[in-house]
């Protein structure tokens, strides 16, 4: 007995002499000390829990070089190699996780819609559901702050920029031409339908370094990565007919879009303000197929158009009217894959082909252009770790145009260009805490048309002051090569380059939105030439200059209201430019100083309808007026509009759309056109431009067929 007391205590005490104490203290970024930490030994069971004070103390065997971990919630789990025997008593300091749901965004100059938009300013329901859109993402855009409204166009243009300054990317593929056919003051629509995209980010400017041949800003729409359910989609309508059809399988999907249009019984019904000898009729489709990998996706995406019109147009300088015959055909095709490689990296990699031709009769004139249009691309990236994103890739554009102008019983004169543009660029988002993000990037680039290589840095900066609330900063330069009107007749430019300053204040809370973002551009190397027109001898430099500075302001609510969504924009811009054919520094005729939208949507649950209504403003539009003196230093008188549109649900699969543009018939006027030579008393005479219809009367019936006997076309309206 005496023997075994003493075995155990002598195996008592040598257990007792081999424990080491392990102790220390766990603390904040701030240096406060953190309550309830998990300490522990890993791969054994000692450890402890700090307490009040951050304090901790544990006792344990394991000799050694080991490993200490601390977790503690929403802060990133610490792992520390220490020796036992050698162990000190330390302070540790555990830093903020990063979690995508409370973590700051670097938003200056981006507005996104989707689901998967972190801050959203729409959602994809208000693409096509906002009254006067007509189920344009073009138009839909334009209720947004640093949009200006040009009628006459139909295209983007923001913050001061032209429309050619905005480019379009599907799946990160660029889109060559991205609008319809057109003739001039009649306003086009975007080449896109909504039906076959997920999400929308529009960048305002300061985008990644990622896109480049933009001047003001990008327009970037992502295809859906998988549908929720095989339907089918019919429409009719005023305008013309649609049908949409998806199928799913066990690893792949493929979703068809295809519409005609014709405006001939429209225009019997209505008649515009166009002397059409045969109104535009038009015959599209869209189609994206999806393969799923084990750990990658494949996506196939294609779209057609065909469309033609025939019309007369006033022409002021003659007795007689313009004629005006159109064919106007056009391909966009691209192919997206994408896959993890190794150690966390993944690769986008992808190519597009844009192909587009115009065959045009004017007054017996002839001219036939085409354009094609090559995308390369790859991208690798990884989060590197919580904190650090990285990414790298390349770009490369070929554009080729060539056009034929065939004078009435004259020969013909060619001109074109081949473009190169080889692109590489590298970015870097790094997050020192929940509350401070920084996206570093740089863009370089080579055309070998007119043989420039140009360097382009951006840096994006955003601090959390509040839960709801943050700052933006973003800086970056941009350049792009002058377009197709001035190249396919000389090579001797530079690229148009242009900086940007942007500070932007979010606030984001339970379905309300407000930002307010001021910012400054600052254009130099623009093209001017010595003409009326560009033509083959005009002479031509890159001295043009201008500026852009403003302030943006946008209000959504959600839910104060039951059943209503509405939103308030607001721009204010103040802006010049010398280039192009200009005397001196103005105006550009396309912007109005101030601009402003509310758009409101209401489901009346007893009428089983949804209603909104949409009203658009702008002030007064720069023109030249040749009987007084000065340059574009008259304006039109302001200009606005109300937009109606009503879905009545007939059934949960069926619906009846109508909608009514410039409901109370506003007489707007978006510029004027004045004779290039004075009558018998000296003066130019003028007419305006006004729109092609007082009204815009639509009607359509939806109807879907699906698996659910639920979902409906309410999105696509």
């Amino acid at each position: 007995m005496r023997t075994l007391i003493t075995f155990l205590v002598l195996t008592l005490t040598q257990m007792l002499l081999g424990q080491t104490t392990i102790s220390g203290k766990v603390l904040d970024e701030k240096k406060q000390p953190l309550q309830g930490a998990n300490v522990f030994i890993d791969g054994t069971y000692d450890g402890t829990s700090s307490d009040a004070e951050g304090n901790f103390k544990f006792e344990t065997f394991v000799k050694g070089t080991q490993v200490l971990k601390i977790t503690f919630l929403t802060f990133e789990t610490l792992s520390q190699t220490i020796n036992i025997e050698n162990y000190a008593t330390q302070t540790f300091i555990l830093r903020e996780s990063i979690n995508s749901l409370d973590a700051v965004v670097i938003n200056a100059g981006m507005l996104e819609a989707g689901d998967k938009a972190r801050v959203s300013v729409l959602n994809p329901l208000d693409i096509v559901t906002t009254a006067g859109s007509a189920g344009d993402i073009v138009s839909a855009l334009q209720t947004l702050p640093g949009t200006q409204t040009v009628g006459e166009s139909g295209r983007l243009f923001v913050r001061g920029g032209e429309s050619d300054e905005t480019q379009t990317f599907v799946d990160g593929l660029r889109v060559a031409q991205p609008y319809g056919a057109s003739a001039n003051n009649i306003p086009t629509r975007g080449r896109f339908s909504p039906f076959l995209f997920s999400g929308i980010s529009f960048s305002t400017g300061g985008y990644s370094a990622e896109y480049g041949e933009a001047l003001s800003s990008v327009l970037l729409l992502n295809t859906i990565n998988e549908p929720v359910q095989e339907q089918t989609d019919i429409s009719l309508m005023t305008v013309g007919l649609g049908l949409s059809n998806t199928q799913k399988w066990e690893k792949s999907s493929l979703s068809v879009n295809t519409a005609y249009v014709d405006l001939a019984p429209y225009q019997l019904a209505i008649p515009q303000a166009v002397d059409w000898n045969r109104p535009y009729q038009s015959l599209s489709g869209e189609a994206v197929y999806r393969y799923q990998f084990d750990n990658s996706l494949l996506k196939v995406y294609t779209a057609f158009d065909a469309s033609r019109f025939d019309l007369n147009q006033d022409n002021i300088n003659t007795n007689s009217k313009d004629r005006i015959n159109m064919n106007n055909n056009n391909l966009y095709f691209n192919a997206v894959y994408k896959g993890f490689l190794v150690n966390n990296w993944q690769l986008i990699t992808g190519a597009s082909y844009g192909f587009g031709e115009n065959k045009i009769d004017l007054n017996q004139d002839y001219v036939d252009n085409a354009e094609k249009a090559l995308h390369l691309k790859i991208k690798v990236f990884s989060k590197v770790t919580t904190r650090l994103k990285l990414s790298f890739g390349t770009d490369y554009f070929l554009t080729n145009f060539q056009e034929n102008y065939t004078p009435m019983a004259q020969s013909t004169l060619n001109a074109g260009y081949n473009a190169g543009i080889t692109a590489f660029y590298s970015e870097a988002d790094y997050y020192f805490s929940k509350k401070l993000a920084v996206n570093i990037g740089i863009r370089a680039s080579n055309n070998n048309l007119i043989n420039e290589f140009s360097a382009s840095p951006r840096l994006s900066l955003a601090y959390k002051t509040g839960k709801f609330n943050q700052f933006s900063f973003a800086y970056g330069k941009f350049e792009q090569a002058p377009k197709a009107d001035y190249l396919k007749y000389a090579t001797n430019f530079e690229n148009e380059k242009i900086q940007h300053y942007i500070f932007n204040y979010t606030f984001a809370k339970d379905g309300t939105t407000f930002r307010a973002e001021a910012y400054y551009k600052n254009y130099n190397d623009l093209v001017k030439f010595d003409t009326d027109a560009p033509v083959f001898s005009s002479s031509y430099n890159n001295s043009g200059f201008g500026y852009a500075k403003g302030l943006d302001i946008f209000f959504r609510e959600d839910t104060r209201i039951k059943n209503l969504q509405y939103w308030i924009s607001y721009s204010f811009i103040d802006t010049q430019r010398d280039y192009r054919n200009y005397v001196q520094e103005a105006t550009p005729s396309f912007v109005a100083k101030h601009t402003a939208s509310v758009v409101t949507k209401y489901w009346v649950s007893s009428l089983r309808s949804q209603v909104g209504i949409t009203f658009n403003f702008n002030s007064g539009r720069p023109f030249e007026n040749p009987n007084t003196e000065g340059f574009l230093n008259e304006k039109t008188k302001t200009f606005s509009n109300v937009n109606l549109g009503w879905a009545y649900l007939m059934s949960p699969q069926k619906i009846l759309y109508l909608s009514v543009s410039n409901l109370l018939g506003s007489k707007n006027v978006y510029g004027y056109q004045y004779a290039s030579t004075p009558d018998s008393n000296g003066v130019f005479q003028s007419k305006p431009v006004i729109p092609t219809a007082s009204r815009f009367v639509f009607v359509g019936f939806f109807w879907t067929i699906s698996k659910d006997k639920k979902t409906n076309q309410l999105d696509n309206l």
